[in-house]
């Protein structure tokens, strides 16, 4: 029974009820449960990984339905959805005038799901800016709003997730590795749904209830046919496709058995990978130029009101141990 077993009744729909959505008993949805179950009451941040499709806000949602924030915000972003000079407005807010349209103070996200939970979606795509601030508020718990220089003490959970390899991205130079650590604390990997196949079963009977009620339609019957199909399928888009497709079917399949078209579900052969390309500029050459830039600004002053620290919004410690990493000569920005 996988997820389900040694539970007696009770027990059991009580175990249905936290996860209601996360439909499935096969072994690899039975070990991410597990996962989420033990790190929800501690308050750890979580890096949730997988593929398009496989659920990550919904094992975001559970971890923080059983944590003891269950009661408060559950605040999420899609950091790849937002404008890269609008990221970090929406991640801390912004004081009235900070910027061309900043017509009166806003409230971040993370000012938002204060006490509770903020879901950053896509955090491979935050720009090494929002890694910088991002890194700060895990570090220190606190953080300032665009145009402003009062930090803001902030006590919020904090879940991940992404469908890129992270690691890869430290080694290729686009993720800063100090940030990676502190997400990866508890790594939550999400199975494609290739590798749950023996749950297809249960999600398309859930999914075609779920549409034959929105759509008024009663099917009395699946054919093994059907059943057939889904699991010979790959899913590249994995449950959110899956999804898409019980929908189709239900608008137009007029029987009481209910079909699909085979064609929907035939076997494209796998395009060639697309070869990977590096950022150019990369993270950490943006970065050098940023504290360069800030350096030159403040005339290679580092630490005090006026240092290029205070400029950045990061510690003068930090500061120090980036100039050193990255070869930077901070004494040639002094003036004489």
């Amino acid at each position: 029974m996988g997820a389900f077993e040694n539970l007696g009744s009770g027990d059991r729909v009580s175990y249905q009820r936290r996860f209601e959505q996360l439909i499935g008993d096969s072994p690899a949805l039975d070990a991410v449960l597990k996962q989420v179950e033990r790190v929800a009451p501690t308050g750890s941040t979580v890096l949730i990984q997988g593929e398009t499709g496989t659920g990550k806000e919904l094992i975001a949602r559970a971890i923080h339905n059983i944590s003891s924030r269950c009661g408060r915000s559950f605040v999420k972003l899609n950091c790849a959805a937002i404008p890269l000079d609008l990221l970090e407005s929406e991640l801390f807010g912004h004081e009235k005038g900070a910027f061309t349209g900043a017509l009166q103070r806003r409230v971040g996200r993370f000012e938002a799901a204060d006490g509770g939970t903020i879901f950053l979606d896509e955090i491979g795509d935050l720009s090494i800016e929002a890694q910088i601030a991002l890194l700060r508020v895990l570090q220190e718990r606190e953080f300032e709003r665009v145009g402003s220089s009062q930090p803001l003490a902030v006590d919020v959970r904090v879940l991940v997730a992404t469908n890129r390899d992270l690691k890869s991205a430290v080694d290729a130079g686009t993720f800063r590795q100090d940030l990676f650590y502190r997400l990866n604390v508890f790594p939550i990997h999400l199975p494609s749904l290739r590798e749950r196949v023996d749950d297809i079963q249960l999600l398309v009977e859930y999914f075609i209830d779920r549409y034959a009620k929105k759509a008024g339609k009663n099917f009395s019957n699946i054919t093994n046919k059907t059943f057939q199909l889904f699991k010979a399928y790959d899913w590249p888009g994995n449950i959110r496709e899956l999804q898409n497709v019980i929908e189709r079917a239900v608008i137009l399949c007029d029987e009481e058995t209910f079909s699909v078209d085979e064609a929907w579900l035939k076997r494209a052969s796998s395009p060639a990978p697309d070869p990977v390309v590096p950022l150019v500029p990369t993270l950490v050459e943006r970065e050098k130029q940023m504290i360069e830039t800030a350096l030159a600004q403040c005339q290679g002053r580092v630490s005090g009101a006026n240092g290029a620290a205070k400029k950045l919004g990061i510690p003068r410690q930090t500061l120090d141990a980036r100039i050193a990493s990255l070869g930077i000569d901070k004494h040639r920005f002094k003036t004489r």
